[in-house]
């Protein structure tokens, strides 16, 4: 009979890798259970086309945060991280775009080029946000507290918390308080006159999510994101060899430290008796015996799919059930024969000092084009396109946010070709009018057309593309409903709510069970923290 494993953690994402990297320092021997062939979850780097390797799913993440970061010595394991000077290039239907870059008084100089007012404005906001996202950040790290009855440790995270929510002044306090349920449109439009600048702002408070920008509590989500990245339209943060080396430095990491992980190795169920989990089954039979299980599964799946109803009850069973999640972002891969020339590049603000009196095709057009690329000119623009997905359509116009991480990194792509990797939003999961199967050639053509629009040759440069749908994440990668952060990241799904009130501090309804994926708090993507939250969890029940 095969001994019982110390904790068997469900799925090798980062949140996954990361908990078993702080079990292992603990002294626990975590086994990772991995159901694809590389470790990485959405964070991956694969071929898509021959000769080219890009950023199959996630293009953009963290960073992770700080303690996470100097805790796992992730330098040490390979990982090299380029952050480019400029951040986002959005070019407009008429010639024009913004830079943003890395400091806000060079951005500035730009944007008065567009609006005197919200080059002033922009320093200020920039400068908010920062004091905003170093408050948040607290509360990234935080286990939500039980609202019927805090523990002292509890009580204490929380007057720790409002004190320094005290520490912004009476003005800022009672705006964060104001901001939060606020549509991210409405909050941009306070500080901002130029459409483009607006929409390039407020485009962080709806990723990967079922909002528009004039949906409540939208403001909310960009609060969230600042609280890693206070940069007001997310600085790029990209591992040299895709996001799948921030993957492979954590698993090294995790190793490092005593995790063991093996790869093609799916769970089918975890079982428990007497409402405590007691190990999983993989596709194949094989059962595996553990003191502990870790699911960084989304929620639904852990519970919906992967355990038995019996182990919870009724009451928890329907709310769960009603956790929403249904993604709207789908992924294109290009393979390029070359670099995409952006109509409105030479035009930028600030560009013609980037690039010299030559156009966007000139030798210093990859300077402009590291960072992100935002499509999506106005407020309006990304809010119909959000309007036709809420009736089951796709845009003829989606909002994109676009890379191309080769310029960077010149071994993803063959000499003189490029890997351009596009978040396409909104594709919802499930569509009126067909399905992907036959429909998903139809969006990949729109979102060329759409990206045609800026830069008029990419149709002819196109090699090989790659479409991923919400419904192609949900069956090759697990995620329920195909949504990247496993559950909507709206007010009523945050903190103590997430996935349920009462359910919020990692553990279950099954004793021994965990969650630590992106479906717990804070949930904002590949920055490690709601692993980093379960693993001192665990280890605090291990403890008592």
């Amino acid at each position: 009979m095969a001994a019982v494993r110390d904790v068997v953690i469900i799925g090798g994402g980062v949140n996954g890798l990361v908990t078993a990297f702080y079990l292992a320092r603990a002294g626990r021997k975590p086994l990772v259970l991995e159901s694809r062939p590389v470790v990485g979850g959405a964070a991956v780097t694969a071929e898509f086309y021959p000769g080219f390797r890009g950023p199959i799913l996630a293009h953009a993440g963290g960073p992770l945060l700080p303690q996470i970061e100097r805790d796992l010595q992730l330098e040490k394991h390979g990982l090299s991280v380029v952050e480019p000077e400029i951040c986002v290039f959005a070019p407009s239907p008429d010639g024009c775009g913004l830079l943003l870059r890395r400091d806000a008084k060079e951005t500035a100089r730009g944007i008065a080029q567009f609006s005197a007012r919200d080059a002033e404005k922009y320093v200020e906001f920039s400068a908010l946000l920062a004091r905003y996202g170093a408050l948040l950040r607290q509360l990234l790290s935080l286990t939500p507290p039980v609202i019927a009855k805090p523990g002292s440790e509890d009580l204490w995270n929380l007057f720790r918390f409002g004190r320094n929510m005290r520490g912004l002044g009476k003005k800022d306090m009672m705006r964060l308080l104001r901001y939060g349920p606020m549509a991210v449109a409405d909050f941009v439009a306070e500080f901002f006159e130029t459409e483009l600048l607006r929409a390039v702002i407020a485009a962080r408070g709806v990723l990967g999510s079922a909002m528009g920008p004039w949906s409540a509590g939208s403001t909310a989500h960009l609060l969230l994101q600042a609280a890693t990245d206070s940069h007001p339209a997310r600085a790029p943060w990209f591992p040299r060899g895709g996001m799948g080396a921030l993957s492979d430095a954590i698993a090294a990491a995790a190793r490092a430290a005593g995790a063991e992980i093996r790869c093609d190795a799916a769970v089918e169920k975890i079982i428990a008796k007497d409402d405590v989990a007691t190990g999983v089954v993989l596709k194949g039979g094989e059962e595996i015996s553990a003191e502990a299980v870790v699911s960084s599964a989304d929620p639904r799946r852990t519970f919906l799919e992967l355990c038995d109803p019996s182990y919870l009850g009724p009451d928890f069973l329907v709310k769960i059930q009603h956790f929403r999640g249904k993604g709207t972002l789908a992924k294109v891969n290009l393979a390029l024969d070359g670099l995409p020339q952006f109509t409105g590049l030479v035009r930028a603000n600030g560009a013609r000092a980037a690039q010299g009196s030559a156009g966007a095709g000139s030798e210093n057009a990859p300077a402009a084009l590291q960072g992100r690329i935002h499509i999506g000119p106005e407020i309006d623009y990304m809010e119909r396109a959000f309007d036709a997905s809420k009736y089951g359509a796709f845009s003829p116009h989606p909002w994109l946010d676009i890379t191309i991480p080769s310029l960077a990194d010149v071994s993803l792509a063959l000499a003189g070709k490029h890997v351009m990797s596009i978040y396409a939003q909104y594709a919802p999961y499930k569509l009126k009018d067909g399905d992907w199967a036959t429909r998903g050639d139809e969006f990949l053509k729109t979102v060329i057309n759409t990206l045609a629009e800026y830069a008029p040759d990419v149709p002819q440069r196109v090699l090989g593309a790659q479409l991923i749908t919400p419904v192609d994440m949900e069956k090759e990668w697990g995620m329920t409903g195909g949504h990247i952060f496993h559950g909507e990241l709206s007010l009523d799904q945050l903190f103590t709510m997430r996935p349920l009130i009462g359910w919020a501090r990692y553990r279950t309804p099954v004793r021994g069970l965990y969650l630590c994926g992106s479906g717990t708090h804070p949930g904002t993507g590949l920055n490690g923290a709601s692993g980093a939250n379960a693993a001192r969890e665990i280890l605090k029940d291990s403890a008592g």
